[in-house]
């Protein structure tokens, strides 16, 4: 019985050791080595600043920018989670209608034009950094509008959401998306370059 003891927490010790110090230290060496953006977040620095995530949505609301889906956390990924609203609620639906009347004036768009379903109903985490093509599209008058772009330079807007487009993982899994948080970053470049030559 005395044996089966020592044995036993012999064995706990060693796997303790194994699982709890040596294979967490191995994995998050490989990590900071060969994935060490990733593994940090995939954060955008600049000017010694971290602006933001490539993995979080952010709330964009200058009309400068794309801007992300709707958040029922207002983009804080602490309690990531959704709004759990079902389709009878009345709340839902009210929220529905606002975005959508909002997306529209916001964007200078008819009222009868269709609006990609991502920009009207908050995402399940709530810090979704992805829209997709066509909510994108939707948006580049407004942003042209207020760089006071011309068209060539809208239409290097376009291509820029071309660029990012991330396409289905191995051609069915999920669908076209764009992360704002990259497309915004061009659009200054895009703006940086247009001051460069006046």
């Amino acid at each position: 019985m005395k044996k089966e003891i020592v044995r036993s927490l012999k064995m706990l010790l060693l796997m303790t050791i194994l699982t709890g110090i040596i294979y967490p230290l191995f994995i998050t060496a490989i990590g900071q080595i060969f994935f060490s953006d990733k593994a940090n977040g995939s954060l955008y620095i600049k000017d010694g600043k971290v602006r933001g995530s490539f993995l979080l949505g952010q709330n964009f609301t200058d009309s400068t920018y794309f801007h992300s889906r709707p958040s029922a956390i207002n983009y804080n990924p602490i309690p990531s989670g959704a709004s759990n609203l079902g389709l009878t609620s009345k709340l839902l639906h009210e929220q529905f209608n606002e975005r959508k009347s909002n997306f529209l004036l916001t964007n200078g768009l008819d009222p009868a034009k269709e609006v990609s379903a991502e920009m009207l109903f908050a995402s399940a985490s709530g810090v979704d950094p992805h829209i997709s093509k066509q909510a994108a599209y939707l948006q580049v008058f407004r942003i042209a509008k207020a760089r006071s772009l011309n068209k060539i330079q809208t239409n290097k807007i376009y291509k820029i959401v071309d660029s990012l487009t991330e396409y289905p993982q191995f051609g069915f899994l999920g669908n076209e998306a764009v992360n704002v948080l990259k497309l915004n970053i061009k659009l200054d470049l895009l703006t940086a370059k247009k001051r460069d030559k006046k």
